[in-house]
């Protein structure tokens, strides 16, 4: 007995001299992110002064037991990125939370600053593409426009390089939803010509971060069917800015932080001067456009702040502010047209000679403010409210008096090259006084739940009120051959308020470091139709444990289009409230891998993908003005391949080269036509992003951008027996760019005060000067046979520009 109970005394005692020091113990975790605020797959997290450490999930978290009471110094560390330490002190069974970032390592080299080598990571989410933001400023383009990077990447087609529109996998220019910090932004609605445009929304100086998904997206996102762009604007940590100055327009932006580090904003204007690029048309006459753009972003940190060792363990509370405006002039008074087209045997001639003018004004305010609460790590609330407001005015009054003619193509003749024989002569009149009113009003609520490590839920709502007032008075006719043809004639005056509802809730979770699966769904209901959409979504990939990096994606979802204003109204200006919402099922497989090519990482990647639509609204694509049929007669489909290759080709210089293979057809609902091609149907598409520089001068550098794409279908107007029945020619286009970069090494005087470097660019715009067609004209000769003129995009062009960067030494 004595026996037992000294063994249980023994036990008890032993306990007790344990127990308090396995109580002075405290939970040490967080993420480790790069400063785009993506998660770093496998950092080390370390104690300097103990033998501990863990390196994060595919998450970028980590979690560590370390001993409390004593002040330890954390190390995180990862190949490609600058150690950082910090040093705390925790107290007993205190579970502290802390995020780092951790920046790129960089090296100096002959004035230019290098990165040491881009680290690549695979992903679990599919379709997803992430864009360097700083090779946007440096892509050799005509306006320097965001947009024109997207077409280097598999999927994406712009077959215009005079506008900002792209269509993705099969879809047109009203597909794709763009977010800039969680706001939806809009495009303009009159627009009918690239040249009409303006800049598109995003600015790319203000930019930090860029994700593009070209399918299967998750449920947080928005109903669209082919893309989302999500942008998020930068929180600078200091201040600094850039001056932009060329022959097509310019742009200025500024950019800091407040002494108390309460206060970040961006800022930036930018004007567009596309008159001398205009001048390459084949219509030539008086172009005065002048598009400007203001925008900036301001953050405000509301949160109280302890000290630097607490203040992950305070409530975080922040508001962003959106504000921009657009203001876009387009005036034209065209003269005269001469367009040349046919075969090398048969040439034919069209010439045009014009009165009138054609002014194009809108003025587009798109402002929003993001709330956010963060009371713990794991918790996140955001409040969005948005307001869009546009006033669009269209004056156009052209009279157009054409001689369509054969062309002498016998080489030494004394007429080679001018006109022999008149096929027909008319007249081409047109005439539109359009003005719309539209404003959008939202508001939402997007939050995240953490959890753990392996689980993490998303959940939101949304409501909208849209207001629009529409005024058409529009209508051409054709005098030809002794006779007049009207081709269009509108005239209604509507007036819409409409209000929409949505919500989305989706869960994220990770079986193990392995297998990562997301699903979720969205519900919306709009008043005007009345319909109830549910759309459920999932992801799943899988990493397996190779020696070489790989991962494997699949993503099946249904996805929604509740139609907006331009598809409810119908060609003959009509509205149709019944319309159904357009709906897509996505079925997408694909992979990842990381290849190792001259010592650099590369990443390949591959994705198959079937898009299945019904209820699908048919439309023709006029420039960039779609025209809806207004009802839900069609059933389409696209399927197609995507395929990858990006990298440092050139050491220290990211490229990439994209090719994307695509059939898409529609069935108009029509007993004796069935399947055609879609307007969208470009069967080959190819895209490149070049860089490179002098072996031993990294400041000299040559950029290329390359377009190729097979051509798209066509059809005379209004003959839907003959829809999508003749190809236009593909559309090739190369740019080319060369520029120098200097670097001022004495910042303690004179320019160097403020000025950090100054880039010097020339840039060689469509180097082989071909003639792409982005439209067509349809004449008809004495015989009553139709005739098919090309409308064609820009000729060659050579650009200079200057870009100015300042910062406080």
């Amino acid at each position: 007995m004595q026996v037992t109970y000294g063994f249980w005394g023994l036990l008890l005692g032993i306990l007790l001299l344990i127990q308090p020091a396995y109580a002075q113990q405290a939970v040490f975790q967080g993420k480790v992110l790069d400063k785009e605020g993506v998660a770093i797959v496998a950092a080390s997290v370390r104690v300097l002064e103990l033998s501990i450490g863990v390196a994060t999930d595919t998450a970028g978290n980590f979690r560590m037991q370390v001993p409390a009471g004593k002040a330890f110094t954390y190390v995180f560390s990862h190949i490609g990125y600058q150690e950082k330490r910090y040093s705390f002190t925790l107290t007993v069974e205190q579970v502290f939370d802390y995020t780092v970032r951790l920046t790129d390592k960089t090296r100096m080299l002959s004035e230019v600053e290098v990165k040491s080598g881009k680290v690549i990571r695979l992903r679990p989410e599919i379709s997803i593409t992430k864009i360097d933001p700083q090779n946007v400023k440096t892509l050799p383009s005509a306006f320097g426009d965001f947009n024109k990077m997207l077409s280097t990447l598999p999927g994406v087609v712009s077959n215009n390089e005079l506008s900002s529109s792209y269509s993705v996998r099969g879809g047109n220019f009203d597909e794709n939803l763009v977010y800039v910090n969680g706001i939806e932004v809009y495009r303009p609605f009159l627009a009918r010509s690239g040249q009409q445009e303006g800049l598109s929304f995003v600015n790319p100086d203000l930019v930090q971060d860029v994700e593009f998904s070209s399918g299967g997206w998750q449920a947080k996102y928005g109903d669209k069917l082919s893309s989302v762009l999500n942008i998020l604007y930068k929180e600078p940590e200091k201040t600094s800015g850039s001056l932009t100055v060329g022959l097509l327009g310019g742009a200025a932006h500024v950019q800091g932080i407040s002494n108390n580090k309460r206060i970040a904003y961006v800022a930036g204007v930018r004007q567009k001067q596309s008159q001398y690029l205009l001048g390459t048309l084949d219509v030539k006459g008086e172009y005065l456009p002048s598009f400007t753009d203001v925008q900036s972003y301001i953050t405000l940190d509301l949160s109280k702040r302890k000290s630097s060792s607490a203040e992950e363990l305070t409530p975080k509370t922040s508001i962003g502010i959106l504000l921009s405006y657009a203001r876009n002039r387009y005036f034209v008074k065209p003269v005269s047209r001469e367009t040349s087209f046919g075969t090398r045997e048969q040439i034919l001639k069209l010439f045009v000679a014009f009165q009138g003018q054609e002014l194009l004004n809108y003025d587009m305010y798109q402002n929003g403010v993001k709330f956010t609460h963060q009371p713990n790590r794991r918790l996140t609330l955001n409040i969005l409210a948005s307001a869009m407001q546009t006033s669009e005015r269209e004056y156009l009054e052209t009279d157009g008096y054409y001689r369509l003619c054969d062309v002498d193509v016998a080489i030494g003749s004394n007429r080679f090259n001018e006109c022999i024989a008149t096929r027909g002569t008319g007249g081409l009149y047109t005439h539109a006084r359009n003005k719309l009113r539209a404003s959008i009003l939202t508001i939402e609520s997007r939050n995240r739940y953490e959890l753990n490590v392996r689980n993490s839920f998303e959940w939101g709502a949304k409501i909208g009120h849209e207001r629009i007032s529409d005024i058409l008075d529009e209508y051409s006719f054709t005098d030809s051959a002794d006779y007049v043809r009207i081709n269009e004639l509108l005239y209604t005056d509507i007036s819409l308020r409409t209000w929409r509802y949505s919500a989305y809730a989706q869960h994220t979770f990770l079986l193990n470091p392995q297998h990562t699966i997301t699903y979720g769904f969205r519900l919306g209901y709009w008043n005007l139709n009345k319909q109830f959409l549910v759309s459920p979504t999932a992801q799943y990939s899988y990493k397996p444990g190779w020696e070489k990096p790989v991962i494997f994606k699949l993503a099946a979802g249904i996805y929604r289009q509740p139609p907006f204003y331009r598809e409810l109204r119908s060609r003959t200006g009509q509205l149709t409230p019944s319309l159904k919402a357009q709906s897509s099922l996505h079925l997408i497989a694909g992979a990842e891998r990381i290849l190792k090519l001259w010592n650099r990482d590369f990443l390949l990647t591959t994705e198959l993908y079937y898009k299945s639509i019904w209820d699908a609204v048919a439309y023709d694509v006029e420039n960039v003005r779609i025209r809806y049929f207004a009802n839900n007669n069609t059933k389409a489909y696209a399927m197609g391949a995507d395929v990858r290759l990006s990298g440092e080709f050139i050491k220290g210089a990211e490229s990439w080269f994209s090719m994307g293979i695509l059939n898409t057809r529609e069935d108009l609902g029509f007993d004796t036509q069935g399947f055609v091609r879609r307007p969208t149907d470009q069967r080959l598409t190819f895209g490149a992003f070049f860089q490179d520089h002098l072996p031993r001068n990294p400041t000299i550098r040559v950029y290329l951008n390359l377009i190729f794409g097979t051509g798209l279908p066509f059809s005379p107007p209004q003959t839907l027996q003959y829809r999508s029945s003749f190809t236009a020619p593909p559309y090739r286009r190369l740019d080319m760019g060369f520029s120098k970069v200097i670097t001022i090494k004495d910042r303690s005087k004179g320019l160097g005060k403020y000025t950090e470097s100054i880039w010097l660019g020339a840039e060689v715009l469509n180097v082989i000067g071909a003639q792409n067609t982005i439209s067509y004209t349809w004449i008809t000769d004495i015989q009553n046979r139709q005739y098919a003129v090309p409308n064609r995009l820009s000729a060659r062009f050579i650009n200079v520009r200057v870009i100015a960067r300042f910062d406080k030494p």
